[in-house]
């Protein structure tokens, strides 16, 4: 795999993936961000995030679950410290559908303790907690 990044802004990068996919990364105000993209701890977040909710995903679809919508929010939480690394994370899952319960919550137990990479890339020294819900259709 292979990323590169090149400067759009006083602050900011345009990241390109070699598959093709690309997005801003911007710095804070202090450093000259003007909020044209992510900031790099929330990219991380959004990668934790993305990995496990495209597991549940294929997990779900595999098992022939009827999901409408799938969605998952991440809050992380840092040590007050230079660096200033995650210390803990929560995740938390929300399916519509006629999506069964137990089975949408083993495939989030299965994919953040077990299948994600970007999840399985921070180590043990963070604490990763998720919570799953099945939302009533227009919810």
């Amino acid at each position: 795999m292979r990323v590169r990044l090149e400067q759009v802004g006083p602050a900011a990068f345009e990241a390109s993936a070699g598959s093709g996919g690309k997005l801003v990364v911007d710095g804070a105000p202090e450093i000259g961000g003007e909020g044209r993209g992510m900031r790099p701890m929330e990219l991380l977040l959004a990668s934790i995030a993305s990995c496990s909710v495209m597991d549940v995903l294929h997990i779900l679809r595999k098992q022939k679950e009827p999901v409408e919508h799938l969605a998952v929010e991440i809050e992380g939480a840092r040590a007050d410290a230079v660096p200033s690394p995650f210390v803990r994370m929560k995740l938390v899952f929300v399916a519509r559908g006629k999506v069964d319960e137990s089975k949408l919550r083993r495939a989030v137990s299965l994919s953040v303790e077990k299948y994600c990479s970007a999840r399985a890339t921070l180590g043990a020294g963070v604490d990763v907690s998720w919570d799953a819900r099945i939302e009533a259709p227009g919810g």
